[in-house]
């Protein structure tokens, strides 16, 4: 109770929730070649997965203690992140903390999909989530940024039921 959880980004949907997605192209019309954002919806949903590994094995080598992880596929926020939590704790997460990507927003516009579906389907843009000890937050930040990557506080562990809470 009191460390805290560390996003990384997700590039887009990653490899989940792709039988939703297709539902919701196919029954919205749409296709793969519409324009979307900056190029086409293809393009959105279907972005290279982000890597993970290295610098996470980085961070864990520096010798900042990694309390858990979660890797957030299939499940989403709310299946993975849970899981990394021993009994008596749980995670509340801030959903100001970061931008939604705007693939997500359509998805959920375009099929009508309920937020508590959206959390359990898909990364909603967090690809990644380590618990570090609060006093070792910033550093573990610097690294990961040293990392190429754009890390945020996501949340904290506090005492709970093995869930996760937006809050």
């Amino acid at each position: 109770v009191g460390d805290v959880i560390v996003g990384l980004p997700s590039s887009g949907p990653h490899s989940n929730g792709y039988s939703l997605v297709r539902k919701i192209i196919a029954v919205g019309g749409h296709t793969l070649d519409q324009a979307f954002g900056k190029g086409t919806l293809g393009d959105a949903l279907l972005a290279p997965t982000q890597i993970y590994v290295k610098p996470v094995l980085k961070l864990i080598e520096s010798g900042i203690p990694v309390l858990g992880m979660a890797h957030i596929t299939g499940g989403g926020l709310t299946g993975n992140l849970a899981r990394c939590f021993p009994k008596g704790t749980a995670a509340v997460v801030d959903t100001a903390s970061w931008k939604r990507p705007e693939i997500f927003d359509w998805l959920q516009a375009e099929g009508s999909v309920e937020a508590d579906e959206m959390w359990r389907v898909f990364n909603c843009g967090v690809g990644f989530a380590l618990v570090i000890p609060r006093k070792r937050v910033d550093e573990a930040l610097a690294q990961l940024r040293r990392s190429k990557l754009k890390p945020w506080v996501l949340g904290e562990v506090v005492k709970g039921k093995q869930d996760v809470r937006f809050a």
